[in-house]
């Protein structure tokens, strides 16, 4: 780590400003903020050696990385393939020369090396192990630096907001599936570095408070569909997200699409296509 960096794991995060978040990882924060990025997407060099999402492909953001890594960037690592996560990993993999591994080619994302679930990167004081928690994005891989149980959490959970899940490739049970996983992670997590949003340090409490919003919000879908009888998604999107501002209700709209499919895999509602975000659903008997 560089002696410039400053130690303070809480500090909010800012575009273009690194944060040591603790002896192993600094944070940087590319210059992306917006309605779905917060404040910018993060960066995280850890050990020195490795970087967690390059982030946009911005060539301020991804030379400020390789400078902070002083020459020694080894590897880069990614979460998931959405575009203000991956496409600076080509540009950084030039100037560092650094290894790239994800868990596949995907959306202009091109890895060395494909990785799943319960790999390890290893390295001189630390250990990177890849959790896959697909539900944001199928190939979505969570990052675990366990000598301080810290997890890279990508877009799995952020800070301050919830997640979109747009299907078909998002998916709503799975991704309360892969939420579970990390209450039961042994040992426990000590904190939640997120792909937007400052630093995490009651991972338990934030992973359930996710967890208990998306099934009031489902409860609140099955209800408002009750009610109707039989409707479309974008008869019940006013209903079931009239607390959330117009600006973001066609984000809610996927979200909304991704309930209501998974109260048909629950045996609770019926569409006359589910792949189709226009169909109409009803609740079962």
């Amino acid at each position: 780590m560089s002696p410039a960096v400053p130690l303070d794991p809480g500090a909010v995060a800012v575009a273009g400003r690194p944060v040591a978040l603790s002896r192993r990882v600094v944070r940087l924060t590319a210059p992306n903020p917006g309605m779905m990025t917060g404040s910018g997407t993060n960066s995280y060099l850890v050990g020195g050696v490795v970087v967690v999402d390059p982030g946009p492909d911005d060539d301020g953001h991804v030379r400020a990385l390789a400078d902070l890594g002083e020459g020694r960037i080894r590897w880069i690592v990614v979460t998931h393939t959405h575009p203000d996560h991956s496409p600076g990993t080509a540009a950084l993999a030039t100037l560092t020369g650094a290894e790239v591994l994800g868990f596949g080619a995907r959306d202009g994302f091109e890895p060395d090396r494909v990785v799943s679930d319960g790999f390890t990167l290893s390295g001189d004081g630390f250990s990177l192990r890849a959790l896959h928690t697909p539900g944001h994005a199928s190939n979505h891989l969570c990052w675990l630096l366990t000598e301080e149980r810290m997890l890279f959490s990508g877009d799995h959970v952020m800070a301050g907001s919830t997640v979109v899940i747009s299907p078909p490739d998002g998916d709503m049970a799975v991704y309360l599936e892969s939420l579970r996983r990390l209450l039961v992670l042994e040992p426990a997590l000590a904190a939640i570095a997120p792909g937007h949003g400052s630093l995490l340090v009651d991972p338990a409490a934030t992973v359930e408070a996710v967890i208990s919003h998306r099934l009031e919000r489902e409860a609140g879908v099955a209800v408002a569909l009750r009610r109707a009888g039989r409707a479309t998604v974008d008869e019940l999107l006013p209903v079931v997200y009239s607390d959330v501002r117009d600006e973001l209700l066609p984000v809610a709209r996927r979200s909304l699409w991704a309930h209501l499919r998974k109260l048909a895999d629950d045996g609770r509602a019926a569409s006359t296509d589910p792949d189709d975000i226009g169909s109409s659903w009803a609740v079962l008997p």
